[in-house]
């Protein structure tokens, strides 16, 4: 009888994840860094644009956030939605910046320009201490654990009285300082962002990157201007 031979059966091969792939390269974490990062700048700006409203009286801050309370499980949901955005920018950066140290210096998408500035040299440094601020900013006015007598705060109508627990809160140098040094990181981060944005999407005209970098870091020192106005017009009694 013939002996019978059996063929060996190739090893099925896997192909990776196309979306994965994508991530795993440096483009892609450039790609993450830029949308995440606009989700988060769209986020800062309208949170200014709250919190602004404190000059403008204690009904109408309190109304505003007796507005995001009322949003109940959808509030929640956008702020896993942030917070997930948060974390991925975080990450996919420190990554970035780990991989293009290993690697050798890697061109732009505009060709000539690459930008070295103190934000981009200590980015992982000082996004660290941004995201001890940010902590710090949950943990005292979202979930009110560092100070939970901000709790039983509530005005005339009933409502949190978010515009004594923000004027309790300034009152303290410390934290206001505190506030103001992250505010300033938080914005250096904004600054250099858009520059990198211009160099991720491969816009190659320079007049027209230049302009949006410029844009970009004006509106950036704006935010900061805005957001270190309410913890300085407190300490100095002009909000009260």
């Amino acid at each position: 009888m013939p002996a019978v031979t059996v063929s060996p059966v190739p090893a099925r091969r896997f192909s990776p994840n196309p979306l994965v792939a994508f991530y795993q390269s440096s483009i892609g974490k450039k790609w993450v860094v830029a949308l995440t990062g606009i989700v988060l700048i769209v986020y800062v700006l309208g949170h200014l644009a709250g919190n602004l409203q404190i000059y403008l009286g204690q009904d109408r801050i309190n109304n505003y956030a007796e507005f995001l309370h009322n949003l109940g499980p959808l509030l929640w949901l956008i702020r896993l939605f942030l917070l997930a955005c948060f974390v991925i920018h975080i990450v996919a950066t420190i990554q970035l910046t780990i991989q293009n140290r290993q690697a050798k210096p890697q061109k732009y998408a505009v060709p000539g320009y690459q930008a070295s500035t103190p934000a981009s040299r200590t980015m992982i440094v000082s996004g660290l201490i941004v995201l001890c601020f940010v902590i710090y900013h949950l943990l005292q006015f979202t979930l009110e654990l560092t100070h939970p007598g901000y709790r039983h705060l509530h005005d005339s109508l009933g409502r949190h009285d978010v515009y004594h627990m923000m004027i309790i809160a300034f009152r303290h140098l410390f934290i206001s300082l505190f506030y103001v040094l992250g505010l300033f990181l938080l914005c250096t981060h904004l600054s250099h962002g858009f520059a990198s944005v211009t160099q991720t999407l491969g816009i190659n005209n320079r007049k027209i990157a230049r302009v949006i970098s410029a844009g970009g870091v004006t509106l950036a020192w704006l935010v900061f201007l805005g957001y270190v106005s309410i913890p300085l017009t407190i300490l100095l009694g002009l909000v009260r």
